[in-house]
């Protein structure tokens, strides 16, 4: 008969958690690496105004790797009449030395953006929960921030002003349509009659020189007025040979016409 074969089950070995010591810078690095995958892998971020700022949640997960420990203080209520609103602290503990090594101080109401209607139990525990951001923020904002991430808890920004400005859409007026123009149908040919061969006009002989001297000679006569001698002066290089024969004749006849009468009035 075969006996039964005992086995023994090895106790399950357990991951080892790896922590980090916050007085040496290079371990510090390595996390600030983890800090970020892990906050990416599980969200634990929000965006305000285009920029990542890191959640309560990874704020206490950094911490949980150094070994450091939030501890609430107290929650007082500073309310007033007409508003809701609570004081926490918190102060953070180092499991190794066993000190505390940070604080944190933060409030909470009701005359926030968007915090209107909250309850009374939501504005203490918002309270609470932005004095842990601020206790981490205070000895940890540089390993967030080589996380890559904003070093300012996301609790403590305002989401009103984290709205995308809606531009009104512009409207493009549709091209119009190209207007097609027929093309024009070429006129019907005329016929051109044949340009008659130019004739050629005898070449004109102006007044000689002797033809000027006289006509200047009888202008200056005393019987002939000033508006004659000027109108005759200006077109005097205008007159051709047959015209400065004509003048010359008129002016001698001027001359004895004007002279005979002088001499019968007298």
């Amino acid at each position: 008969m075969n006996e039964a074969i005992k086995t023994t089950k090895e106790p399950a070995r357990k991951n080892k958690v790896e922590s980090y010591d916050i007085s040496r810078s290079d371990e510090t690095l390595h996390l600030a690496t983890d800090l970020a995958k892990f906050i990416k892998d599980n969200k634990l971020s929000t965006t305000v105004q285009g920029k990542e700022f890191v959640n309560v949640e990874g704020w206490q997960y950094a911490g949980s790797r150094l070994g450091i420990v939030p501890i609430v203080d107290h929650v007082i209520n500073v309310s007033t009449e007409t508003e809701l609103k609570y004081q926490a602290k918190v102060t953070l503990f180092d499991l190794r030395s066993g000190h505390t090594v940070g604080a944190g101080f933060a409030v909470c109401s009701n005359k926030e953006n968007g915090k209107k209607f909250y309850q009374e139990f939501a504005i203490m525990s918002m309270a609470q929960t932005r004095a842990i951001g601020k206790a981490y923020r205070n000895i940890l904002a540089w390993i967030i921030r080589a996380a890559g991430y904003e070093p300012t808890p996301a609790e403590e920004m305002d989401y009103a002003g984290n709205t995308t400005e809606v531009k009104p859409a512009l409207v493009v007026a549709p091209e119009a349509a190209p207007v097609t123009v027929a093309a024009e149908a070429p006129a019907p040919m005329k016929a051109v009659p044949a340009e008659a061969a130019p004739v050629e006009t005898p070449a004109v002989t102006y007044a000689t020189a002797s033809q000027k001297e006289e006509i200047i000679r009888l202008l200056n006569h005393p019987v002939i007025t000033r508006q004659e001698k000027t109108k005759m002066l200006l077109n005097i290089n205008r007159l051709d040979e047959e015209r400065a024969t004509q003048a010359i004749a008129k002016l001698r006849k001027a001359i004895d016409d004007r002279e005979n009468g002088e001499s019968a009035a007298a």
